[in-house]
């Protein structure tokens, strides 16, 4: 048997096809169940507002549904009237009618108090826990209700996407036909991730130069002041320097002279020559 073909994935367009097709919603199709159309005209009559919305509405407003359970409590409680009156009025009857008719004594009057207290009770404990139950339903049909109009305009929001979609693609594709011709330098036409490591390494050489700068900017000081100090050690030495050329000169002409001091002179020359090399290498000068 050949292989079965997995389904393609959902594109954006069937997504958007399935979210606008029409969906009937569970509370609409409660609230159709419980709307008065089949009573009697008597029965629908009714002289409130609310109602009169809810006719509007075709009963699926808020408004309109809270109408039609404030209406239906009324009934349940008109007919729960009714029914404890027609029960009652039965049970008295029968009682008188029965030969020998009964007779109903305290004691047992006091039990079916009791026992009517109990009832009580236990139905205001169930009424308190309906109530909650209806308030938890409340609130979670708030919330659902909220979740499904952000869910309507998310929508509408992505019924727009594709066409600004294109329009950004078409923008795209006129702006790489109008751009400048590429450079020769690869580094310009690198992709966003490899620029940005580029640019973190020529931002952290800048950082690494500025604070080296700082720091010979902070040192500046005390080599202004170690210089002055060494130019006035200099003076002397340059004073004596030019007095030991000047001799120099003197010893070389009497050297040529004939003069008797002539090396003496040119040895201290050669002397005083060395000492000043020295010193300009010392002081790199």
């Amino acid at each position: 048997m050949a292989p079965k073909r997995k389904s393609a994935p959902p594109t954006a367009e069937s997504a958007l096809e399935q979210l606008q097709k029409s969906q009937t919603l569970k509370l609409l199709a409660i609230a159709e169940t419980l709307s008065p159309k089949d009573l009697p005209q008597s029965a629908k009559k009714r002289s409130s507002a609310a109602s009169e919305d809810s006719e509007q509405n075709s009963d699926t407003h808020p408004a309109a549904l809270e109408a039609d359970l404030v209406h239906y409590k009324e009934l349940f409680s008109k007919l729960r009237f009714s029914y404890v009156e027609q029960v009652t009025k039965e049970k008295f009857l029968r009682s008188i009618t029965e030969n020998p008719p009964r007779l109903v004594e305290a004691p047992e009057n006091d039990e079916k108090e009791q026992e009517i207290l109990a009832l009580k009770a236990s139905l205001k404990e169930r009424k308190l826990e309906v109530a909650e139950i209806l308030k938890q339903l409340e609130d979670k049909g708030t919330e659902l209700s909220l979740r499904y109009e952000g869910l309507q305009l998310r929508t509408q929001q992505l019924e727009s996407l594709p066409k600004e979609i294109e329009g950004l693609e078409a923008r795209i594709i006129q702006l790489k036909h109008e751009q400048t011709p590429g450079s020769d330098n690869p580094e310009l036409s690198l992709p966003l991730p490899e620029t940005v490591k580029i640019l973190n390494e020529r931002e952290a050489e800048v950082a690494a130069l500025n604070a080296r700068i700082a720091s010979l900017q902070a040192s500046l000081p005390n080599r202004e002041r170690e210089l002055e100090k060494l130019e006035r050690e200099l003076k002397p030495l340059e004073t004596q320097r030019n007095g030991t050329v000047a001799a120099a000169k003197e010893a070389q002409r009497r050297k040529e002279e004939g003069g008797g001091i002539g090396d003496e002179l040119e040895e201290r020359g050669r002397w005083l020559r060395a000492s000043e090399q020295a010193l300009k290498e010392m002081l790199e000068v």
